[in-house]
């Protein structure tokens, strides 16, 4: 499976990333890309982006990751819903909580017998 993701190349203190097509199980250091479809500097937030080979890639079943969608619908290149690329958790409730005191509380093997 393909994904549209970003391969950091900026230096220490200074991101900078390149937006690349990749196998989804290659690492995006690893620099075998299949394509270079733009760059992006956060700290500017200046994007150059070939959005025609974007929405290729996307047509052939590339799965853009949450960040680029979204900077994808900010650039205008796909329409939809942002994707909150940071999910938050979700707090622990007193049922859940109860239930794992019990389970706990089970697991506790008993002593053993002293010969005598």
């Amino acid at each position: 499976m393909l994904m549209i993701r970003f391969q950091r190349i900026g230096r220490t203190n200074d991101p900078a990333f390149r937006i690349v097509v990749l196998e989804k199980e290659r690492a995006a250091k690893a620099g075998s890309i299949v394509e270079l479809l733009g760059t992006y500097n956060p700290r500017s937030k200046a994007l150059t982006l070939n959005e025609e080979h974007v929405k290729e890639w996307i047509a052939k079943g590339a799965q853009p990751t949450d960040s680029i969608h979204n900077l994808l619908i900010n650039k205008g290149v796909i329409t939809g819903k942002k994707v909150n690329a940071l999910p938050r958790r979700t707090p622990i409730t007193s049922v859940e909580k109860d239930a794992t005191i019990n389970v706990v509380v089970e697991a506790e093997p008993e002593p053993a017998p002293v010969a005598q």
